[in-house]
């Protein structure tokens, strides 16, 4: 008995640190997925006038907003890729409101082909949601100036750029003319929510320290027989 009862304990122990460790992104899962629900709601609802200036951009993040003004022809080109369309450029264009402002406008996708292709300024009506990325991070490559790829959207930065306020909007709808541009309206969908699988591996593991724990007293208790 005494030769078993260190690897039982040693197993049990390792299977309730998994399943407690399984179940605790379980829990995970449904705080995230009440955030996702919250986010889409909020993406979803009635769009309203554009926040004054000065505004916290980042704190309005998903706020819908509809906004009628003009585009300058000045955009940039953030590298980028489409299921069943491959490479292109998200394009994030100055915007003039009809109130005088300047504000960044992201229109949406255009194929790598189509870069180079003229835009001249255009009267847009659009509708579409407040956003700040955050897809910048230490090993984001610094933009390409000199042939105007970007490898993320990084507000301040593109606002700098382009000399608009720190407030960028992505388009959902469109009114006017597309020149080619599909608006990419924010989802949820690009948000990870991974706690599903991760609980998944940690119970797996559970499952087979379970069999190992097992296999290794039934090894131990053939020898002593």
């Amino acid at each position: 008995m005494r030769r078993i009862l260190f690897p039982l304990i040693l197993g049990l122990g390792g299977i309730a640190i998994l399943l407690n460790l399984g179940f605790w992104q379980l829990r995970r899962l449904e705080w995230k997925e009440s955030i996702l629900a919250t986010i889409a709601a909020r993406i979803d609802a009635p769009p309203e006038q554009l926040p004054p200036e000065g505004a916290d951009g980042q704190a309005l993040k998903y706020t819908p907003v509809r906004v009628a003004g003009r585009t300058t022809g000045q955009e940039l080109h953030m590298l980028t890729g489409r299921q069943g369309v491959g490479p292109g450029f998200e394009v994030i264009a100055a915007f003039e409101t009809a109130d005088g402002r300047r504000i960044l406008l992201d229109r949406g996708f255009i194929p790598e082909t189509a870069k180079d292709m003229p835009r001249p300024p255009v009267d847009l009506d659009v509708t579409g949601n407040i956003h700040w990325p955050d897809e910048t991070t230490a090993s984001t490559p610094a933009p390409d100036i000199g042939r105007n790829i970007w490898f993320a959207r990084d507000v301040p930065a593109m606002a700098a750029a382009l000399e608009t306020e720190p407030l960028m909007v992505a388009a959902r709808s469109v009114d006017g003319a597309g020149q080619g541009v599909v608006p990419v309206p924010i989802s949820v969908e690009g948000i990870r929510n991974d706690h599903l699988n991760y609980a998944i591996t940690w119970f797996s593991l559970a499952g087979v320290w379970a069999g190992m724990t097992g296999y290794l007293l039934w090894r131990i208790r053939r020898r002593t027989i």
